[in-house]
């Protein structure tokens, strides 16, 4: 992830139970095995042999039973940002980690035949460094993601007739909402300021928000201030430091935000990362 694009492991080994945790990144966890439990934000799923889980970067997630300890899994990890440069007017390739349908909001089963197209692309990835890597790798990657938005798109109840596109003064207030809270993450935010500033009822605010990006306001804020906490820690900030600078307003607040997004309190984060 360093490279802002993407990583991606097929794993073996033992994998445990998890406690709630939160990623800076979309993630596409192919379970090939099965036998587990899934939690993303209060959702619960068994995960069956073919299962295959589309998380963004704001939900919360963890296993919470494991029938067998060892599992073959994909773990594709996705810089969004990445994701919105290889996109188009006319395709979003985010569009499977934002749309959230309540009766398939995470989850969809591969058939056999997908479940092979899947694993073709993920063996056609090229880990040689030979010349063109990065521009084979991008293709793959478009293919695989353009593949699974139709994968996902086909089992949407509404797919095949898709909303009209959102006006351009839509993504403009949208965009002019993520940009002030981003600017100003630092300082309080809440949905009645957010509601004044923007001239807006809190209840049209939130809804364009929840529908351009799939999480409300207050899972992204917090979302984003756990971010840039971790950075914070990473650059050697004192716990104290981080807390006041993302903008947590009481140091119980940040404490118990951090462990249930991250697995561990800032403390020990700041420990393992020095």
């Amino acid at each position: 992830m360093s490279t802002h694009t993407f990583a991606f492991a097929h794993l073996y080994g033992d994998e445990k139970i998890m406690d709630m945790h939160i990623h800076n990144c979309c993630e596409v966890y192919y379970s090939i095995s099965g036998g587990k439990q899934f939690l993303i934000d209060h959702c619960l799923y068994d995960i069956r042999p073919g299962d295959l889980f589309l998380i963004n970067q704001f939900e919360s997630h963890h296993l919470t039973q494991i029938d067998q300890q060892t599992h073959e899994r994909i773990i594709l990890s996705i810089d969004p940002e990445y994701l919105s440069k290889l996109s188009t007017g006319v395709t979003n390739l985010g569009h499977c980690f934002s749309f959230r349908d309540t009766r398939m909001p995470h989850q969809i089963h591969l058939s056999p035949k997908e479940q092979n197209r899947f694993m073709y692309f993920i063996h056609e990835l090229h880990d040689d460094g030979g010349m063109g890597e990065d521009l084979l790798d991008q293709a793959i990657f478009l293919e695989l993601m353009v593949f699974l938005n139709r994968a996902f798109a086909a089992r949407c109840t509404d797919a095949a007739a898709p909303a009209p596109a959102p006006s351009s003064n839509y993504h403009a207030q949208v965009d002019a909402i993520l940009s002030y809270i981003n600017s100003h993450i630092g300082e309080p935010l809440t949905l009645a300021g957010l509601s004044a500033h923007f001239f807006m009822s809190t209840s049209y605010l939130c809804r364009i928000f929840k529908e351009a990006t799939g999480t409300t306001i207050n899972k992204y804020i917090t979302a984003k201030r756990i971010t840039l906490s971790k950075s914070l820690l990473d650059q050697g900030y004192s716990v104290s430091e981080a807390c006041e600078v993302c903008g947590f307003n009481d140091y119980s607040n940040y404490l118990r935000a951090f462990t249930k997004a991250v697995g561990i309190s800032p403390k020990k984060y700041a420990q393992f990362h020095s």
